[in-house]
């Protein structure tokens, strides 16, 4: 274990800044579903649908930024930081393809989508209204996360947490005028919740460009820079990105099918799985941000050839990662009536009783994902290894969650909260293989290239 008080501080403050990001960016989400919920019941679960093609970008926007910042760590241990620029335009292109694809698909198919997700035709018809508008906003989201992102690698993580909590504020104010039609605004439900997202997304990518234009000064980076690239990074991009986007985008088509068999037992099911996700969310932000920190950290070790000061760190972090997990898991547990009480009377009885259940195993299973997600996600993949966790997650969610699942809601009849637990089951027994992978030490991989590689300018 590290016993210098320098080291905890420096990692704190780091995992903490990345938290405090995550939580105002899923508060978003969080204050959409309270306060749609409070509006209708069918309003908040339409959304709740919507928002798993949001989670799906979102896992794609990460997958397409983990590679610069898996990358930029390291070369920023080996204090180079002129291959970044290079490499976050590699990004920006990846991620604004993908991005752009969705749009496409939602603008297109929006209720096609959505009957994969439920059978409820009130719940399809108010989704398809929030659809039509928030699609416009994934392009712009991809652009700004990915430049987040790719700043943070090189420790630059203030501005994250401002763009979050701007969006936040705007969200909530114009949320409040557009779905209840206060102080003369038109009521307008689902749509004024989505206009508002559309209204908060633009702010923020003016934020993050106005930030480069006269703040960051580590990179320079100009839309020159972005636009021109060194071509021949796009490889090492792709060597390093591609198995963290693989995994990704199987982990959030998973979490769409896992929505879809939840979502076909009936409207208070997905209700309350609704609330139980948007909790999950907020309270594990620090897990999430000690992951993201620990990748850093891990990235910028290795990179540096510091390699001697792997095992204390890797013991220290795991260790955080357990104490994390079950203060985490506790706060969970404890809120959950607190968090119901935010919906009033707006929530059925039935889901009402069925979100408890939801989030009590929820408050169990966070132990496991504090600690097996930020090993694999921050520690394996910030010291080089991103095909690990692709390999694990293919397995383990095609091969083990989804089929028991949906045989145990529509073979065997389970209760929903039997199906939700084998929903969420894999974040225990993903404990071993994780916890075998870091033990082998076959993690450790320099991705940067030698100094005095050829450039290919385009």
């Amino acid at each position: 274990m590290i016993r210098e008080r320098g080291f905890y501080r420096a990692f704190f403050a780091l995992a903490l800044s990345l938290a405090l990001q995550n939580l105002l960016t899923f508060g978003v989400n969080l204050m959409d579903t309270v306060m749609l919920g409070r509006y209708s019941q069918d309003a908040m679960s339409g959304v709740s649908l919507c928002n798993q093609v949001q989670f799906l970008l979102q896992m794609l926007v990460t997958g397409a930024g983990e590679g610069a910042v898996v990358l930029g760590a390291q070369y920023w241990g080996k204090r180079r930081l002129e291959p970044i620029p290079h490499i976050i335009g590699v990004a920006l292109r990846f991620g604004g393809a993908l991005a752009a694809a969705l749009f496409v698909l939602v603008l297109l198919a929006p209720e096609p989508l959505l009957r994969l997700l439920s059978n409820e035709e009130a719940v399809i018809s108010q989704g398809a209204r929030y659809f039509q508008i928030i699609c416009f906003t994934y392009v712009i989201f991809t652009v700004t996360n990915i430049l987040v992102a790719s700043l943070r690698s090189v420790g630059v993580v203030k501005i994250g947490y401002a763009v979050a909590f701007s969006t936040l504020c705007i969200n909530v104010c114009l949320n409040y005028l557009l779905i209840y039609g206060r102080c003369g605004f038109p009521e307008l439900g689902v749509r004024g919740a989505a206009i508002a997202t559309l209204v908060s997304r633009c702010v923020e990518l003016l934020i993050v460009v106005w930030f480069l234009k006269y703040r960051e000064n580590r990179l320079n980076l100009t839309l020159k820079k972005l636009l021109f690239i060194d071509r021949s990074y796009i490889r090492d991009y792709g060597r390093v990105s591609g198995p963290v986007l693989v995994n990704q985008a199987m982990w959030g088509v998973a979490q769409m099918v896992q929505t879809g068999i939840l979502g076909h037992l009936g409207g208070d099911v997905t209700a309350a799985n609704a609330i139980a996700v948007q909790v999950y969310q907020v309270l594990s932000v620090v897990a999430y941000g000690a992951a993201s920190a620990s990748g850093i950290v891990v990235g910028k070790t290795v990179g540096g050839g510091r390699r001697e000061e792997l095992r204390p760190l890797v013991a220290t972090l795991q260790a955080l990662f357990v104490a994390i997990g079950l203060l985490s898991g506790g706060a969970i547990f404890l809120l959950r009536r607190p968090v119901l009480a935010a919906f009033g009377g707006a929530l059925t009885a039935r889901a009402r009783a069925l979100a408890m259940r939801f989030m009590a195993i929820i408050a169990l299973t966070t132990v496991g994902t504090s600690y097996q997600m930020a090993c694999d996600n921050g520690i394996i993949r910030g010291g080089g290894d991103t095909a690990f966790s692709a390999r694990m997650n293919l397995v383990s969610m095609w091969g083990v969650v989804v089929p028991l699942s949906a045989m145990a809601a529509f073979w065997w009849a389970w209760p929903p909260a039997a199906v939700f637990f084998l929903l969420k089951w894999d974040q225990l027994y993903k404990i071993i293989p994780v916890a075998l992978r870091l033990r082998s030490w076959k993690w450790v991989k320099s991705v940067t290239r030698p100094e005095g590689g050829e450039e290919e300018t385009v």
